[in-house]
């Protein structure tokens, strides 16, 4: 079978040590396919190892003998068209396309464990992510980051001219903030005496002057003992 170029790069994304090829029937039925449908599997057609080659031109899984590297088939994989197809009744066998000079044709394939079958699937997912974020690459770029709350931006600060009121508990006006003041308003202070002073002096005076309030009573005399 045709290969790639020998002064292209190439990248090995999988290595699959130990694979079974298996001749597969015909598809009955459009459900899929089952790999106890393809005989005995303990006596595959050819043996030896896949790897997964990306080169400049796309990405190839190619059978090789396990010693020698002699190509035995090779399969091109286009994740528009994916040439590898999973089985119904285990996660250890797929069915894989494979095409030479226009024929095609269909194979099975078996891992001897399931962690190489895991190994394997990833190297293609991963593959097929970024084969879609180079078809896209704006479209990560335009999706809205879920901790960034929807919306355009609110502006909360003050023109210049506004102003707000607080209303203060115990005291019957509001106070007003003007954005343009230039100078501090007076702070309001506690009387020890009871009440808020919003001058910062304190509001008491003495009833004497004041002429208000309940005039003080003098002390009562004090009583001395009659004499008998």
């Amino acid at each position: 079978m045709e290969g790639f170029g020998d002064d292209e790069i190439e990248s090995i994304l999988y290595i699959g040590r130990e694979v079974s090829v298996y001749k597969i029937p015909p598809l009955k039925a459009n459900e899929g396919h089952r790999a106890q449908e393809w005989g005995d599997l303990a006596n595959p057609l050819w043996k030896g190892r896949i790897r997964i080659i990306e080169r400049s031109r796309g990405v190839a899984l190619q059978f090789e003998d396990a010693t020698t590297g002699e190509l035995f088939a090779k399969a091109d994989y286009d994740p528009a068209k994916p040439c590898v197809e999973a089985v119904l009744d285990s996660s250890r066998y797929f069915v894989v396309r494979v095409e030479d000079a226009g024929k095609r044709a269909y194979i099975g394939m078996g891992f001897l464990e399931r962690t190489d079958s895991f190994d394997f699937n990833v190297a293609l997912q991963d593959y097929t992510k970024r084969w879609k974020n180079r078809m896209n690459p704006t479209a990560e770029e335009n999706t809205p980051s879920p901790h960034i709350p929807a919306g355009p931006k609110k502006d909360y600060t003050l023109k210049e001219g506004q102003t707000f009121s607080i209303a203060i508990p115990g005291r019957g006006g509001k106070s007003s903030f003007n954005n343009n003041a230039t100078t501090a308003p007076n702070p309001t202070s506690f009387d020890l005496l009871g009440g808020l002073s919003g001058t910062g002096t304190s509001t008491s005076t003495s009833t004497a002057s004041s002429g208000g309030g309940f005039p003080l009573l003098p002390p009562p005399p004090s009583s001395t003992p009659r004499r008998r």
